[in-house]
């Protein structure tokens, strides 16, 4: 279950991932198979082949994009790996706006 975004953040991440960007949304999410984890970092862009380079030099591997027919296929990172690409990236920010909303 995903919650603690609105509109604007999704439009905003739909657009830059229209515009051919890798594109970050964080959310805060429960789901049961992954009980330590309280937030998720979907990364995003149009272009497969883009966004596959991208997620390569952090070892994120192709075949682990959630392909999506409406355009928006992203990456899901979780746990630690996805603290490790959100402070490489500049984007602490997203885990801590989670953070301080949901603790």
């Amino acid at each position: 279950m995903a919650f603690g975004i609105n509109r604007h953040e999704l439009r905003e991440w739909k657009q830059k991932i229209d515009q051919g960007d890798i594109a970050f949304l964080t959310h805060y999410w429960l789901d049961d198979r992954f009980p330590d984890c309280k937030t998720v970092t979907k990364v995003g862009c149009h272009d497969i082949e883009k966004l596959a380079e991208w997620g390569k030099k952090y070892g994120l591997k192709k075949e682990w994009i959630h392909h999506r027919k409406d355009g928006y296929s992203h990456f899901d990172l979780l746990g630690n790996i996805q603290s490790k690409i959100l402070q490489k990236e500049g984007f602490m920010g997203h885990l801590y706006k989670n953070k301080n909303k949901h603790t």
